[in-house]
């Protein structure tokens, strides 16, 4: 069976469509039975049904009524059945796994893992849809005349991170109007306990790295952290 890492083109595009918050409404059957097929088995059930079988657990498909995964519910279970039934490496303790987290106003990409190859769940703010649909009025809306409640991103951001060991987390900037120093003010009053698992905070320059180069400088920093301890 291939792995998530593995993953290029239609089928890392369907595959980070299933993780998307807010939910994707243009994510195409076809493109998901491509990606299972990619990372599983699928067997085609005498009633129309198929049977899709990864790492031992099994996720049972009924023929689709539409072109495109409409159901809310439908889509949770497509997630559900891709995070259980991914495999930690047996040498990575839960919670010793090294995550990373990318963020800005716009968006925040977690990494699961920093070693290379890793794919991003995005987690889109709330700010960059309604900065796109106050393009008019984005002036106004620059200046914080109509500011979104910060939990509305953090919450499912945290929701993710409640699996986590160490958290490294990225911005690209530093103050109030940086989205990586809110987070960590945010995790610090509302998720005590998951702030504790923060490691270190680092402004880069994330517009100007490849996915590569920024899971590169997460494992530097962990490798640096284990030789300071030692």
């Amino acid at each position: 069976m291939n792995s998530v890492a593995s993953l290029t083109g239609s089928h890392l595009r369907a595959y980070q469509a299933i993780f998307q918050h807010p939910v994707a409404h243009n994510l195409r059957w076809n493109d998901v039975h491509a990606l299972f097929r990619q990372l599983g088995q699928i067997e085609e059930e005498p009633n129309g049904n198929l049977k899709v079988t990864r790492h031992g657990q099994t996720l049972v498909l009924h023929p689709p009524r539409t072109k495109d995964v409409a159901d809310t519910d439908e889509l949770m279970a497509l997630r559900h059945f891709l995070e259980r039934s991914e495999t930690t490496p047996p040498e990575t303790k839960p919670a010793e796994a090294q995550w990373l987290v990318v963020i800005d106003h716009r968006e925040a990409r977690i990494y699961r893992s920093a070693e290379p190859g890793s794919v991003a769940q995005q987690i889109r703010s709330h700010s960059a849809d309604e900065s796109a649909r106050h393009a008019p009025n984005s002036q106004d809306f620059s200046r914080g005349q109509e500011k979104p409640d910060p939990s509305g991103f953090f919450e499912p951001v945290a929701g993710v991170l409640n699996g986590a060991g160490k958290i490294l987390i990225f911005g690209s900037g530093t103050g109030a109007s940086c989205e990586m120093d809110q987070l960590v003010a945010w995790l610090k009053r509302h998720r005590p306990a998951l702030a504790e698992r923060i490691v270190g905070t680092m402004v880069v320059d994330e517009h100007h790295l490849t996915e590569a180069q920024l899971l590169a400088k997460a494992r530097e920093f962990y490798a640096n952290a284990r030789l300071s301890i030692a």
